[in-house]
């Protein structure tokens, strides 16, 4: 391979590592209580070790729900029924330390004049590009697509011998334009029973998961393909490693491509801008990249804890616009909400259920029908840039 190529890796968790069942854990709790009482206030976290599931957290709601009785159904899920594949969540231990919401954050976030302050301050980015169908980067869209194999070829039964735990990280190619020339690594690592030999192991994870994910005329020739490296991973979920909610920013959103506020997503309610301006970033980046106005585009946004409008809004097109990134700027400004009450209200995000994107990503997720993915703001943009121009050649001319 030619050494002037930019190398850019994205790696992706499946359902079964052990950060990935906390963020699910933590968003099947926040869904069970909005579901509910749309209007609840929910800070939840999940920390998963061997034999052992604490949540904790803080909820302000008129609904119930047993927490560990949520818990244990999304382990027994995930696969998580057999103390020799990391945990059996039907006989774990499970402790929970459920409070209110601090007074002095709950006063910011609903305020006497019917404001929706932002729940924390912070800075959330969002962003497209087009260089998949999904306005998504290749090298995290291709790591998901494995890590989604992997647990299906688990649960259906092809490769009986796979247990939860898994990871994939793909490497792509880029030539001086950014353009993808193709995949020069991949790896694949999977918990597995400990009677499989190795070398069954790799042969099928390269033609069950590896060859049905990615195209043959997307791997250099001389790709690296790297499946179990050490050879054994037989221990692993809980009981191999502490897992932990919000441990894996980098895997729910762009695999390291774009910028990062380090807020994490799952278990907090729509009124934290962690989750909420993220979302709201991505639906303006993705919408303004749909609407042909640049091939790649970062929506950078900040907020302070108990105001309800962004202190800032920054826009990134790096160098690919088609007409001046500051009307861009003005068109996105001018186009979308980005309020936090115009946010939950336009994104409709008390009423979407979050568990799903828990794991293998936020975004990019079409199969889904997220509010955030949508594109149906292509059409205003495109005349309010219009628009815009025509006002700056105006003033040109004058």
């Amino acid at each position: 391979m030619k050494k002037d190529y930019t190398l850019l890796t994205s790696e992706s968790v499946t359902e079964g590592h052990p950060d990935k069942v906390c963020d699910i854990i933590s968003d099947a709790i926040l869904d069970a209580y909005l579901s509910q009482d749309p209007a609840s206030h929910v800070a939840v976290e999940t920390m998963a070790s061997e034999g052992i599931v604490f949540i904790a957290g803080e909820v302000t709601s008129s609904g119930s729900v047993d927490v560990g009785e949520v818990a244990r159904k999304v382990l027994v899920e995930i696969g998580y029924d057999d103390k020799k594949k990391g945990m059996d969540g039907r006989d774990c231990v499970i402790l929970t330390n459920i409070v209110s919401q601090s007074p002095d954050i709950a006063q910011g976030v609903v305020q006497e004049n019917g404001e929706i302050g932002a729940g924390d301050q912070g800075m959330m980015f969002g962003y497209a590009s087009d260089e998949t169908k999904e306005y998504m980067p290749l090298s995290i869209s291709l790591a998901h697509k494995l890590t989604k194999q992997l647990t299906r070829v688990r649960k259906e039964g092809i490769l009986p011998y796979l247990y939860p735990d898994g990871k994939s990280q793909v490497t792509v190619a880029c030539d001086d334009n950014g353009d993808v020339v193709g995949i020069s690594d991949v790896v694949i690592s999977s918990q597995h029973n400990a009677d499989i030999a190795i070398e069954q192991l790799r042969a099928d994870i390269e033609e069950y998961v590896i060859r049905a994910v990615i195209p043959n005329d997307l791997l250099l020739p001389d790709v690296k393909i790297y499946i179990n490296p050490t050879g054994r991973f037989v221990v692993g979920g809980p009981e191999g490693d502490v897992g932990l909610t919000g441990r894996k920013i980098i895997v729910d959103t762009y695999g390291g491509i774009a910028r990062h506020g380090g807020g994490a997503f799952s278990g907090k309610d729509p009124t934290k801008v962690d989750r909420s301006a993220a979302y709201m970033a991505r639906y303006a980046a993705k919408n303004v990249v749909a609407a042909g106005l640049c091939r790649k585009c970062e929506v950078n946004l900040a907020y302070a804890i108990g105001v309800a409008q962004p202190v800032s809004i920054k826009i990134d097109t790096f160098g690919t616009e088609e007409l001046p990134k500051k009307i861009i700027e003005k068109a996105v400004r001018a186009v979308f909400d980005f309020s936090v009450a115009g946010i939950i209200s336009n994104l409709s995000l008390t009423k979407v259920t979050y568990k799903p994107v828990a794991a293998y990503g936020h975004f990019g997720r079409d199969e889904l029908n997220l509010p955030w993915e949508k594109t149906d703001k292509v059409t205003e943009l495109q005349m309010k840039t219009a628009a815009l121009l025509a006002e700056e050649i105006c003033k040109i001319n004058l």
